[in-house]
This record gives C-alpha cells, structure tokens and sequence, in this order.
C-alpha cells in the first residue's frame, strides 16, 4: 500500500488485519474477534475509559496523575497495578518490555519462562502480545481506574489490538515519535503506515459506538528538544490519527525546565491542534494535553530529585495540562520500586491539588514566547506540506529526508542530527545550530540572538560546548549549564 494521508478502507484495513494477527500465536485467539472485542469494550464502565476520564478532566481544568510502570510476571504486575493505584494514580500505565517493543516476541516469551523459573522479573516490562487479550483482561479486571498501553514500538499492531481487545482503552505512541527517538533503522514511511493501521483499529472501533483514546508521544528524546519541534511532530500525529478515525486524542510535551517556556508550550500545543484539526475539516475530535515530569539526568540525591518532581508538578498543575506523566525519587539509580513509584505519585498528587484552583497569570513574556511557539510550528508544518504537496504524510518522510524537521540525539538514520539546541541566558531552550531546518531568516535571527547574549553574560564563544554544559546541568542542580570557573 503506497504512503498518503487517507483514510484506510475497512476492506484495506481487514486485509492487513489477517496478517497481522497470524503474526503471533496470541493473535489467532477467539477474543480478538470483532463481535466478541465490541461487546467487551461496550461494557468498558465510564470510569475506567481513558478517553472519558481525559475529557472531564479538561472540562474540569483538573491535572490527573498517571505514573509509568510494568513488570514481566503477571501476578507481579497485577500487583503493581492495584499498588500504585492505591497511592493514588487517576490513569494507569502499562509499560511494555523491550523485547516486544521490537515484536521479539520468542524472546520474549523466554523472559517469562526465566521470569517464572528464577522467581524473579527477567524483563524490563509487561509482554502484553504473549500474554494475549485473555491475560490482559486479567490486568483490566483486577483495577478500577483506566488502563494505558505504554511502550515505544515502531510497528504496535498486534500490541494495539491485544490491548484494545482487552479493555485497555488508550495506546501511546506514533509513526514518528515511536520511530525517531527509538529505532535505528527502520524507516519513517514504515512506521507511519504501521501506526496508520493502529489508529485504524481506534477508528473501526469508533465506528462501533467505542471511543477510545490516542496519545502521540510528546517528549521525543527527552533531552533539550525544542518546543516547537516536539508540538510539530505531535500535531503531525494528530493529523494522522484523525484521518484514520480517531476522535480522542491526547499530545505531549515534556518539560523543558523554564516555567514561561513550558507554560507556553502546553498553552500553544493544545491550540494548534485544535486549530489544525479544524482547518482540515476534522471537527469532532476532543483533544486533551499531556506533561512529563522532567525527562533528562535526575539528580542522584533523593531528595533533590522529589524536589525536581514538585517542581514539574508545579508546572503541570499551572499550564493546565490535563494530565501528568509523573517520575520516582529513584529515577537516576534505574527501574524504580514500587514504593517509590508511589512516592512521585503522592508528591505530583499534593502539588496538584493545592494549585488546581490558580492560574498562571498571563502575562508579556509568556505571550511573547506562546506566540514565538506557535511561528515556528506553522513554519515548519508549512515546509513539510509543501514538501509533501498537500499531503502530511509524505510530507513528513521527505521532510526528515532534508532535514527539514530535526530531533535532537535521536538514534534513528531517518533522521539528519544536525540540528543542535542550547540554552538562552533565562534557560530557555534555543536552537544553536540550525542544520537545515525549515525555519524563516526571522526566526534564526531569534535564536541566534538569544543564543549569543548568553554567549556574552558568560564571555565565552558560542560553542556546542555550550550543549554539552546544558544536558548535565539539571542532574548537576542547575537549569543553564554556566563554565565552571
């Protein structure tokens, strides 16, 4: 099937589906069937539909808690669940191994057998395609708050019908954002259509009186990503999904650390895609935002790091972001416990509820910045459809192609590495080195501006020493990496 932005047919779409589901053993199973899938989701109680949950939430201005967590055993997870969920979660997660994020799935299933032999959890996760729908409902059953897929798979297909089939009522996750900052070599027009075909099942499923819920990965490599590059690739993702039937859609931004800037950008985030979807006829779509915790080096102290944690709860709870990604104390030492889990829970949980009634005051500097966001997202979004001659699809790989829209330190080779970001003197971040971004000379001028008083505070030259100082400096206390003197 050629790439575009068009909507798969049911009979495009079932054609696919029959091999996707001979991919796996799981996949064959009885529960996957449509008429038994529907009549399972349509029992699915309000309470417990992400989608449902996410639009009160946005109505309400309410900022929910939703942590990340996953282990390899099923009664161990199931555990885990109904632990975290005590502590206070709104939303739960379910993180998924590595080795199905790569649909390894024979690996896989060799973690659980070792899992199970050493009485221990010999993977990083949930593998929820060898579980199948059967243990999943297990998972669903066993909590009474929403269930979430979270992982970081190029091609979820199998993961995002086992799942749905199940009662887990969001999948998060993109052709691009689960490609770029994940996989190395697998290509952008792949991925694309492999998560076409997952926001495909959300639209069947729609179709069927079931809504469900979408969420684009916002972070993307989690390190100094430009505001206006993560909310391009999440509107991107948006567009796709809406295309394909998706009527709830959730996009995200990770902190970057400057209030203003992450103020603005959750504030401009949630805008564009409103405005986006609009302009291209999409209309009856509910689009809720999502923030994460800080997502670079946490300090060691754990201390400082519940210290990092309220502050991002802070800026969550004032950008009204609808809901949270938290993180644990225990962040820089490696897979977190349980017990701590719970501790960044119950921190984001009292940090956002003693602000769910304030307001972040508007003011010049924050609307100066909203406005900066929002210049350069149409700027780009404009390059990439004329790239794509008219069509966001093929837009994006021939954009990625040029260089055009850049991640930083993303693994992929579909993606350019050139553009390099920094820190401006207030911490905000900039883009040092431009690469070929489909940027104005007016927004360069900008940025290089900004860049270059910082250059002059410190009487240094611009340099990407200057980056390099900036992805240490928050695990080392600081916002803005200074020269050590």
């Amino acid at each position: 099937m050629k790439l575009k932005n068009k909507k798969w047919t049911e009979e495009e779409f079932l054609k696919v589906r029959k091999e996707v589901l001979k991919s796996w053993p799981t996949g064959q199973s009885n529960l996957l069937d449509f008429e038994s899938a529907i009549a399972r989701l349509k029992k699915v109680p309000k309470e417990k539909n992400v989608a449902l949950v996410m639009a009160e939430a946005k109505a309400k201005k309410k900022t929910l808690v939703q942590p990340r967590a996953g282990v390899c055993r099923l009664d161990e997870h199931i555990k885990l669940m109904q632990y975290l969920e005590n502590a206070g979660a709104d939303l739960l997660p379910t993180t998924i191994d590595s080795y199905t994020r790569q649909n390894r799935y024979e690996e896989a299933q060799h973690g659980i057998e070792e899992s199970n032999r050493l009485n221990r959890n010999m993977l990083n996760g949930f593998p929820a395609v060898n579980y199948g729908v059967e243990n999943c409902i297990k998972v669903y059953e066993s909590v009474g708050v929403p269930l979430q897929a979270r992982h970081g798979t190029p091609d979820a297909r199998l993961l995002a019908e086992i799942i749905h089939a199940a009662g887990w009522t969001s999948n998060e996750g993109g052709g691009i954002s689960y490609n770029i900052p994940y996989a190395k070599n697998i290509s952008l027009e792949d991925t694309i259509k492999y998560w076409q075909y997952c926001d495909r099942l959300v639209g069947f499923y729609e179709e069927h009186g079931i809504t469900l819920n979408r969420e684009p990965f916002g972070p993307l490599t989690g390190t100094l990503v430009p505001p206006s590059i993560a909310n391009t690739i999440s509107i991107i993702e948006a567009l796709l999904a809406a295309e394909q039937g998706v009527k709830n859609i959730s996009v995200g931004y990770g902190m970057g650390g400057n209030i203003i800037q992450d103020v603005a950008a959750i504030r401009a985030l949630e805008h564009q895609t409103e405005k986006y979807l609009a302009k291209f006829g999409y209309h009856d779509v509910v689009v809720t935002t999502v923030f994460h915790q800080w997502m670079g080096g946490f300090p060691q102290d754990e201390n400082e790091a519940m210290g990092l944690i309220a502050m991002s709860s802070t800026v969550a709870a004032l950008s009204k972001a609808t809901k949270m990604i938290t993180k644990t104390p225990l962040e820089s030492i490696g897979i977190p416990t349980k017990e701590a889990n719970a501790s960044g829970i119950k921190a984001s949980k009292i940090v956002t509820s003693l602000l769910c009634d304030q307001e972040y005051q508007n003011s010049r500097e924050l609307q100066e910045e909203i406005d900066q966001i929002e210049k350069e997202v149409n700027c780009l979004l404009d390059c990439i459809y004329k790239v794509g001659n008219g069509d966001i699809a093929i837009g994006t790989v021939n954009a990625f192609e040029q260089g055009l829209i850049d991640i930083p330190f993303a693994p992929s080779k579909y993606n350019k590495n050139k553009m390099l970001p920094a820190r401006d003197n207030d911490g905000h971040i900039r883009i040092l080195d431009f690469g070929n971004l489909g940027f104005s000379d007016e927004i360069k001028k900008f940025h290089n501006d900004k860049i270059l008083e910082r250059a002059k505070y410190e009487g240094r030259e611009v340099s990407f020493q200057m980056t390099i100082d900036d992805v240490y400096a928050v695990s080392e206390g600081k916002l803005v990496g200074r020269p050590k003197k």
